[in-house]
């Protein structure tokens, strides 16, 4: 065990990732060039052969950069980390470096509607089959799997419906078919859920969520369980060129020092508006993995250590409820993504998933009136007076008569 591993998670994000600079500074210092000089032939030759260690060209590494792909994987317990330009770049990686001609994917339902689009419009003309499955129910994944299946690719909680699987078991299933288990993190981050340890071989996360917590990043990244994942992958991400740049790198790194903190208000505030929402005459049904009435509520509690700030709420009134309290909202802002230190909410119905069409939805569980809330860092009194003056507006709006009917 290393000394690093006896830390606290708190103690990690502070210091995870940081070394000894010159002029002693405390925080990784934003190497921001594209290459690095050599100081002679011999030592150049060296550095691409692998005799000595050192950076050579920001695309293959750069000092900021690792600084912070070592923090992420020692907060996700992984060998080593990939930071990425995005986390669909990240995605892509894992696909391309794991998958061939021939080969299946079984692939949770309740997925980041990107990383369905990519299997079924890329990567299947590429000869990749996909099988999509209620992962939540382990059995299904079980059923799903073929000679051929080499990925096992988990989203939990799944996105937008907060679906959850069970990581242990379907992990053991992976195994035993000699798949590769992969899972998406965004929604926890390692401070609340750490697949490795359930038996995953990789995680991903898009860092522009809760790694990076501020809204003013896009990246990705991706944490391995061995040295021979590291350099399949790390072959694959110089090749394609998908790579994160030290300036992002480096305000990453600065956010991930308040993320043990920012969880625990996260969780808090979600925990408190979930439970007022699920009291509403408004709504007709909450998601949320911290409430007994989830439906996976008790593996919940045996893989999270705490249940995130992710809310799915259904509202009376369906579509048209939606849109309205979208355009009624005032200190939640109405806006896509997530996992920042300000309340985001959306309606998938009329906004991402908008495309797919009412019996996609249908299909992924998405329905007409259903709400997708990240919640933020405000005060949660705050929060919920505004869902409650948007509450008012939606029946003011629709009308009583045409409120009623449409329940």
């Amino acid at each position: 065990m290393h000394d690093s591993d006896k830390k606290g998670f708190d103690t990690k994000c502070v210091h995870a990732g940081i070394g000894e600079y010159e002029f002693g500074s405390v925080v990784p210092p934003i190497f921001q060039t594209s290459t690095f000089k050599f100081k002679s032939a011999r030592h150049g030759a060296n550095l691409f052969t692998g005799e000595e260690k050192g950076h050579i060209y920001t695309r293959m590494s750069n000092p900021t950069v690792e600084a912070m792909e070592n923090a992420v994987a020692e907060l996700e317990g992984g060998y080593k980390a990939l930071g990425c330009a995005s986390g669909m770049a990240a995605i892509d990686l894992i696909f391309s470096a794991l998958l061939q001609y021939g080969d299946h994917v079984v692939c949770s339902t309740s997925v980041y509607g990107p990383t369905r689009t990519l299997l079924e419009t890329v990567f299947s003309k590429f000869g990749v089959s996909t099988t999509f499955v209620n992962s939540s129910d382990h059995l299904k994944v079980l059923h799903a799997i073929r000679p051929e299946t080499k990925v096992v690719y988990i989203e939990t909680p799944g996105n937008p419906t907060l679906a959850i699987s069970d990581l242990s078991e379907i992990s053991k299933i992976a195994r035993a078919h000699s798949c590769h288990m992969v899972v998406d993190n965004t929604f926890m981050s390692p401070a609340l859920q750490r697949p490795l340890m359930l038996g995953a071989d990789i995680v991903l996360h898009s860092m522009t969520k809760f790694l990076n917590g501020h809204a003013d990043v896009v990246a990705g990244i991706v944490v391995v369980n061995t040295e021979e994942l590291y350099i399949k992958m790390k072959k694959v991400l110089n090749q394609t060129g998908g790579v994160i740049d030290p300036f992002n790198s480096f305000l990453v790194h600065r956010g991930l020092k308040t993320l043990a903190i920012r969880m625990q208000r996260h969780c808090e505030s979600a925990t408190k508006i979930a439970r007022y929402l699920e009291a509403h005459p408004m709504v007709k049904s909450v998601s949320f993995p911290g409430l007994p009435s989830h439906p996976q509520h008790e593996i919940a509690k045996k893989q999270h250590l705490g249940h995130g700030g992710m809310i799915a709420f259904e509202l009376q009134g369906g579509f048209q409820a939606g849109e309205i309290m979208m355009n009624t909202v005032k200190l939640c802002q109405l806006a896509v993504s997530l996992g920042g230190v300000e309340s985001l909410i959306q309606h998938p119905a009329s906004m991402t998933h908008f495309s797919m069409g009412e019996a996609g939805r249908a299909a992924a569980g998405i329905t007409e009136g259903l709400v997708r809330f990240s919640v933020g860092i405000e005060d949660a009194d705050d929060l919920i007076a505004d869902l409650e003056q948007s509450f008012e507006e939606i029946k003011y709006r629709m009308g009583e008569k045409e409120f009623r009917n449409s329940i």
